[in-house]
């Protein structure tokens, strides 16, 4: 009897061991998901969303070095890269966006992509691998390439020579996978893709406009060859219709608040503003300009309402802060509101017995100087989940809202700096520009004539696929008409003969296409900004120079005081915390002034002459 107990204890034993064998043998607890549970699909989301980020986040750093956004004084982190004295603090977010929200994600990306088959996913994450460690050559020259993503804690430095050339390889590579059919069983490409709906042919695109993009950059290098930009130019966008965009929301949903633009999360707010160089830009009234209007002018800079002689309501459009004059130095421009508040909280502002105020420019400020600092209009915009109108405690920002119909409109906001801003991340207006470029260096100028000018079409075009959008009665949120096109396109303010055409007139447009976008920086360093010693282009971006509130602090990041020098000139972001304090050996020895401040002033690769 006690012998068969002990078989049959036995057998139960092995039974349970068994089970347990069957439990081990589970690789994904969907109870508990590892970093292998996400799909294909899954990923790129979130993988997209996360790039956008560090790209649109680069952008917004690079405006406020090219000039064409400023702040109001203020002595946050980013105000000092205004003054062209930038904060470590300032420095982190593009390189976390990119390495602890986007990278990390992609090694597991590849593996899972590998296993189900699923290439085209693998070549939309090798083309983010690609652009985004292009991304950190741009803004800091030197970074870990070959060791990072591995585990390594802390992994080695590269050189930007090495990035640069391992980001064009990875970009065939992705060519390659995006070319290919998935396998049946995998996710469809559709399911993941957030910019193009699984259209692998604009990603094809979209990595060639990256490679004409990137072969440009380096236009100073002795081995260049616009022949080869023009190659790749032959295979990506063609027209507005192949355009890869990452489409932002203005909810009213307050949980939806992440999927609005990036720009606007960055500088749609009350302390942004236009600055007299971009405007100028707009109006032609810079050196040597028409003084012709674009017609583009009151959509890409901020009108806010004001009361005329009658006590009505017209539109001005803000006035440009001069960033070459003493303006910050004196304290301005100074933030300005709009108040609308009872008797109470009238009197409480103002500090004096006051009827209940409407609709009132307004600010804090005791300085007399600055009390006219309201013709300088916020970028400032509305998202849809903050409008709070009938709300009696919230009386004071009622008169914000631009909806179009409430009393006083503080500020019509910018067309790339809205809620539902489009990204344009590769579109067919800089593909024109960059082959005018092209053409132009080749002594085609006819050809780049034409180029230039399909450029200009093709930017006025693409901006009124988003404005027919809106509410056609509402001031700054009209389309461009086409007669309006027309009578630019044939004014003075556009070049019409090869002999007017130059390479400043090609970039100025194109600059404007590519409002709030890192490539715009890399432009100017290509050129030198203002400094006119490249070839026999002359000054590309006249009256373009450093800040007027450039001081001796500022001075110490910079090795020359002669615009005629590379080291004059803002060239590069120092590295963030994560890098000085965690990797901190190998970022010591990345670069000879890797802990000196004139890192500022150190060209990365692609932007030196060989």
């Amino acid at each position: 009897m006690k012998k068969i107990l002990y078989i049959c204890l036995g057998i139960a034993f092995a039974l349970s061991l068994n089970a347990c064998s069957d439990y081990l043998d589970i690789n994904e607890n969907p109870n508990n998901p590892s970093n292998m549970v996400p799909t294909p699909s899954l990923r790129l989301r979130s993988i997209l969303t996360q790039f956008s980020d560090c790209y649109e986040s680069s952008g917004t750093r690079s405006c406020w070095v090219t000039g064409n956004i400023t702040k109001t004084s203020g002595t946050a982190a980013n105000d000092y890269i205004v003054k062209w004295r930038p904060l470590q603090s300032s420095t982190t977010w593009p390189y976390q966006a990119w390495f602890v929200y986007t990278a990390a994600n992609l090694p597991d990306m590849f593996k899972k992509c590998e296993e189900t088959g699923a290439w085209n996913y693998l070549g939309a994450a090798q083309l983010i691998h690609a652009w985004g460690f292009m991304i950190m050559v741009d803004i800091y020259g030197e970074m870990p390439y070959t060791e990072a993503l591995n585990g390594i804690i802390s992994p080695k430095y590269d050189t930007g020579e090495t990035i640069y050339h391992g980001c064009l390889e990875m970009l065939e590579t992705a060519i390659e996978n995006l070319q290919k059919e998935q396998e049946p069983t995998a996710d469809s490409f559709a399911d993941g893709d957030i910019w193009n709906n699984g259209d692998k042919n604009k990603w094809i695109k979209l990595a060639y406009g990256l490679k004409a993009r990137w072969l440009l950059n380096a236009s100073k290098k002795v081995n260049f060859d616009p022949n080869q930009v023009l190659e790749a130019l032959e295979k990506t966008v063609q027209s507005n219709a192949d355009n890869t965009i990452m489409r932002y929301k203005n909810s009213s949903i307050s949980q939806e608040d992440g999927l609005r633009a990036l720009q606007h999360v960055n500088l749609g707010n009350t302390t942004s503003r236009i600055t007299k160089w971009y405007l100028d830009l707009l109006t032609n009234t810079f050196t040597g300009g028409s003084g012709t209007e674009d017609p583009r002018t009151d959509l890409l800079v901020p009108s806010g309402q004001f009361h005329n002689a009658q006590g009505e309501f017209e539109y001005h459009r803000t006035a440009g802060v001069d960033m070459y004059s003493n303006i910050r130095n004196a304290g301005g421009p100074v933030t300005f509101d709009v108040y609308t508040s009872g008797h109470a909280t009238a009197v409480k502002f103002f500090g004096k017995d006051v009827n209940t105020i409407h609709d009132l420019w307004a600010s804090g400020t005791t300085d007399a100087n600055r009390r006219g600092d309201s013709i300088y209009v916020p970028i400032y915009s509305e998202h849809g989940s903050w409008i709070t109108i009938g709300d009696p405690t919230d009386d004071r920002y009622i008169a914000d809202r631009y909806t179009g119909s409430t009393k006083l409109i503080k500020s019509t906001g910018t067309f790339y700096t809205r809620a539902d801003a489009p990204g344009h991340f590769m579109c067919y207006p800089e593909v024109c520009f960059m082959k005018a470029e092209c053409y132009f260096r080749l002594g085609q100028k006819g050809q780049a004539l034409i180029e230039y000018k399909k450029g200009i079409r093709a930017h006025m075009e693409l901006m009124n696929e988003k404005l027919k959008d809106y509410d056609q009665n509402v001031f700054g949120k009209q389309v461009i008409q086409g007669s309006k096109i027309e009578t630019f396109l044939s004014s003075p303010a556009v070049a019409q003969t090869e002999t007017e055409l130059t390479m400043a007139k090609i970039m100025q447009q194109k600059f404007i296409a590519c409002s709030f976008s890192l490539q715009n920086w890399n432009d100017m360093r290509r050129f030198n900004y203002s400094a006119g010693n490249i070839k026999d282009f002359g000054v590309v971006y006249p009256d373009y120079g450093r800040p007027g509130e450039f001081d001796a602090e500022s001075a110490r990041h910079y090795k020359s005081d002669n615009p005629q020098d590379e080291r004059y000139w803002f060239r590069r972001f120092q590295q963030c915390s994560h890098e000085t304090d965690r990797n901190s050996v190998n970022h010591k020895n990345s670069n000879p002034e890797a802990l000196e401040l004139t890192i500022n002033s150190y060209p990365v690769w692609w932007d030196t002459a060989e």
